[in-house]
């Protein structure tokens, strides 16, 4: 699946900047490819051995230890607000992310539109609204 998992993407992504006549490098050798939507910057990670594709984009800084509102309203958000995206917190620096996992397998070029239009239009609304919490 390695190979076949890059090469798909690769092909979706070449698609997706042609079709919006954007100016985007080729998915990386390592599965990893960046992808800025507005204030929001989407990084694609193919993890080609597992088959799955992951779609990352920082929207605030690490909590602090009086956060737990925020971290609440987040949670609920993930619940209700953000389509297909998640919050998540990086597992290293603590910095809260949007986050979308999905299968390579049966992933179609729509479907990856999708993903990258829900997850950039998420993350570019919160990164904004969290910059002034």
């Amino acid at each position: 699946m390695s190979d076949d998992a890059l090469k798909k993407v690769g092909q979706y992504l070449e698609r997706f900047a042609h079709e919006r006549d954007l100016a985007l490098p080729p998915l990386g050798a390592d599965g990893v490819a960046r992808i800025q939507r507005g204030s929001a910057v989407v990084s694609l990670h193919v993890l080609a051995e597992q088959g799955i594709i992951l779609f990352l984009a920082r929207v605030a800084d690490a909590p602090g230890e009086h956060d737990a509102d925020r971290m609440r309203q987040l949670l609920t958000a993930s619940f209700t607000a953000t389509g297909d995206a998640a919050f998540a917190l990086h597992p290293e620096s603590g910095e809260v992310y949007l986050r979308i996992l999905r299968s390579v397998d049966g992933l179609d070029y729509e479907e990856l539109e999708d993903l990258l239009h829900t997850i950039a239009t998420v993350a570019d609304h919160w990164d904004d609204l969290l910059k002034g919490a």
